[in-house]
């Protein structure tokens, strides 16, 4: 398998809701862009900071954007459909629900030019008009790892994870990686929601979190999207760390998560529209700590305001933040479980 295929849709980790509509902020005489979600944004952080991002561009360059909010298959499909049909300079698109009707729509539609948010098809060659953002989240995983390895006192970590599957290893792996770097004798637990479920089912991951606990973890690493308010409820139960991902997931459960491991998409999206004017895109980008796609919240302006448990540990910061600026100078590489 290429390497468009082994980039999964990372944004398997965001729980989906349900409704569609469309709205936009009417905008000036510059591009035009159209942002199309899988589902309604509500809540969903993940889905709204792809519409800030679109709004962002629009707004720098004078031009215009709209939402089209989706509720299920058939609505995403008529949604794009309802896109081309606009024409606008672009169309954004996000999450792995969107793999094969980015590659359907865009292979229909040369001239139409499309943006895939952390998800890629698999193609024999690249889409031209189709350019993909993907996230290397083991960065960010790794610095998180930094932090477990530094505030374990039973030297046990632990990931619940939603399914044990390559690209889900990414965040897993590397956060054991990054606590192991503290101190190699620090053991790690990783175990799989799985179930029909897994990426929404919070009862069934807070079980495993238990067990993971009671096992004699005391920093758990939550990797399972719409499940990890389970593990959330066991870290306020029974008093483990928690982390995690895609957002700052620390208001959930204030005093019990230490910071996540964030995927920035609102400059994901900005950058990639940037380079689609520009003629500079590629069929498929890497953004990380160095590109502003990643990140922890301990390396962030928000840090003080985010209610992160990490913000109480100032030296452990200076220690992140020292270890994210190897990461971007190229001094300190983090391994890729995907691509070993």
């Amino acid at each position: 398998m290429n390497r468009f295929g082994k980039v999964l849709g990372g944004a398997v980790l965001m729980a989906m809701l349900v409704g569609a509509c469309a709205q936009g902020d009417g905008g000036g005489e510059g591009p035009t862009f159209i942002y199309i979600t899988p589902g309604p944004i509500g809540i969903n952080k993940f889905l709204e900071l792809g519409q800030l991002g679109t709004q962002r561009a629009a707004e720098k360059l004078g031009g215009s954007f709209r939402t089209f909010e989706s509720t299920d298959l058939n609505s995403r499909r008529a949604n794009i459909e309802a896109a081309v049909e606009d024409a606008p300079d672009v169309i954004v698109l996000t999450t792995f629900e969107f793999t094969e009707l980015s590659a359907e729509f865009a292979q229909a539609n040369p001239e139409q030019e499309f943006i895939l948010i952390d998800a890629c098809p698999e193609t024999e060659t690249p889409i031209e008009n189709l350019h993909c953002g993907v996230f290397r989240e083991h960065e960010g995983a790794y610095l998180l790892g930094l932090m477990a390895g530094n505030l374990t006192e039973s030297k046990q970590i632990g990931s619940v994870v939603a399914l044990d599957i390559p690209f889900l290893h990414r965040w897993s792996d590397s956060f054991a990686l990054g606590a192991q770097t503290v101190d190699p004798s620090i053991t790690d637990s990783q175990v799989f929601i799985g179930g029909d479920n897994p990426f929404s089912d919070p009862p069934r991951a807070k079980e495993q979190a238990l067990a993971v606990a009671a096992q004699g973890a005391d920093q758990i690493f939550a990797v399972g999207a719409g499940s990890n308010g389970g593990i959330f409820e066991a870290a306020q139960e029974v008093g483990f760390m928690s982390y995690g991902v895609d957002v700052n997931q620390c208001p959930q459960a204030a005093g019990s998560i230490v910071d996540n491991n964030l995927k920035l998409v609102d400059n994901v999206v900005e950058q990639l529209i940037d380079g689609i004017l520009a003629g500079t895109a590629e069929p498929l980008t890497s953004f990380g700590l160095l590109e502003g796609g990643t990140g922890v919240m301990a390396i962030g302006d928000d840090l003080a305001s985010s209610e992160c448990l990490i913000a109480d540990y100032p030296d452990i910061v200076t220690q992140v933040q020292e270890a994210a600026d190897q990461i971007m100078d190229g001094s300190l590489t983090v391994p890729d479980p995907l691509f070993p």
